[in-house]
């Protein structure tokens, strides 16, 4: 949980970064990888994350123009990234602007739930991770680089002449 608007500042602005590392890897044909027919393609989860946004966010009473919309997922990964970047700075500066460091402590009915804000704030973060996590798999089976957001990636760590660890 957060107790500090600057503290999720600086999580959020790194983690939408390597949000944004790992669409940038993605391609327009990769947008309908799955693990199966019935699974999530690499589109569907990453316009998942987009629409999350706005979504957990307004559920916590912080509301802000989004043109994301829940539903048919964009065919080109410009759109997603682009939709995804304008709201990813539209969450810093609602939060910024809105909650104070006092109030990360105050109780929020979160999806049937009671939550303290600054576990909204988490939430948001880990919840992508997650989604990117999934999407990883995904960008390997579909033959893409996967770029490193904690470390180097197995194509990084070769770039830079050592083993890729196993």
């Amino acid at each position: 949980m957060y107790r500090s608007i600057e503290d999720f500042t600086t999580d959020w602005n790194y983690e939408s970064q390597g949000t944004l590392k790992i669409f940038g890897s993605l391609t327009d044909e990769s947008l309908s990888q799955k693990v199966t027919d019935e699974g999530r393609s690499l589109g569907f989860i990453a316009w998942h994350i987009t629409h999350t946004l706005s979504e957990m966010m307004g559920h916590a009473g912080l509301n802000f123009e989004s043109d994301v919309k829940e539903g048919e997922v964009p065919d080109r990964v410009s759109e997603i990234s682009n939709a995804y970047e304008k709201d990813a700075e539209a969450v810093t500066e609602i939060v910024k602007n809105t909650w104070s460091d006092e109030e990360l402590e105050d109780d929020i009915e979160m999806y049937g739930q009671t939550w303290k804000k600054g576990t909204v704030l988490n939430a948001l973060i880990a919840h992508q991770i997650h989604h990117r996590g999934q999407m990883t798999v995904l960008m390997r089976q579909a033959g893409l680089r996967v770029p490193g957001i904690y470390g180097p990636a197995k194509e990084e760590w070769e770039e830079q002449g050592m083993p890729a660890m196993a």
